[in-house]
């Protein structure tokens, strides 16, 4: 069974646990350890799952500050994929790929420690006909991930392309800015060379701290936002 599957059986057991009341508000949840055998999956995927749950509100984690992008108010969350978060705010989206290579070297990935060849996936994201993102995305070329040049990625997701190798993001950091777009993205984007736009680089790992993807996105500043939260989540 696909990770991804597997992944998905647990936040519906979960879910329903909760949504029922066979999980009261306030009860703890089993460990990772727990979980995984009861599941009969990895505690990677156990992760993955209790994050999607988080992320869905049904439960909470606690931490100490944490920063999202918003696209038209609404949260987009990276591990579930742009177009899917994009698509829940309620646009009509669209993915123009435009470039998957390999990479021999890249600052970014250097920097977070990786020094091996890289998958580049290049894509333009577009809603209502207009440009609103540009994404250059850093993928470790690595087992089965070597198939993406030939072979495209998963379901057109990064995020189901590194789920279905087994590479489970657990932790990111992410920088969020302005800069003038550079001639050439200016073009990709339809606006002027110079137009500020917000830009986002992250770096993501697994929870043994292996490399996972840098991405670094170009994002129309009129459509998408920087929201952070402060303490724990209650």
């Amino acid at each position: 069974m696909p990770s991804s599957m597997k992944r998905q059986r647990v936040v519906d057991a979960l879910r329903q646990e909760i949504t029922t009341g066979r999980l009261a508000p306030g009860a703890r949840l089993p460990g990772e350890h727990d979980l995984a055998e009861r599941f009969s999956v990895s505690r990677g995927t156990v992760r993955a799952a209790l994050a999607e749950l988080a992320d869905e509100e049904y439960i909470a984690t606690r931490g100490g500050i944490g920063s999202i992008v918003t696209f038209d108010g609404t949260a987009l969350d990276p591990r579930a994929g742009w177009a899917r978060s994009i698509h829940a705010a309620g646009a009509s989206v669209t993915v123009q790929v435009l470039n998957i290579s390999v990479l021999d070297d890249d600052p970014v990935a250097r920097e977070a420690g990786f020094t091996g060849a890289l998958v580049a996936v290049d894509r333009l994201r577009h809603a209502g006909g207009t440009a609103i993102s540009l994404e250059r995305s850093r993928i470790p070329y690595l087992g089965t991930l070597r198939d993406v040049v030939t072979r495209g990625l998963v379901d057109d997701s990064i995020t189901a392309t590194l789920d279905a190798a087994g590479l489970v993001p657990a932790r990111a950091e992410q920088w969020v800015g302005v800069i003038p777009l550079a001639p050439d993205d200016a073009s990709l984007l339809g606006q002027e060379p110079g137009t500020p736009f917000l830009h986002s680089r992250r770096v993501s790992r697994t929870h043994a701290g292996e490399f996972v993807e840098s991405v670094d996105s170009l994002l129309a500043p009129d459509r998408f936002r920087l929201h952070m939260r402060f303490g724990s989540t209650q």
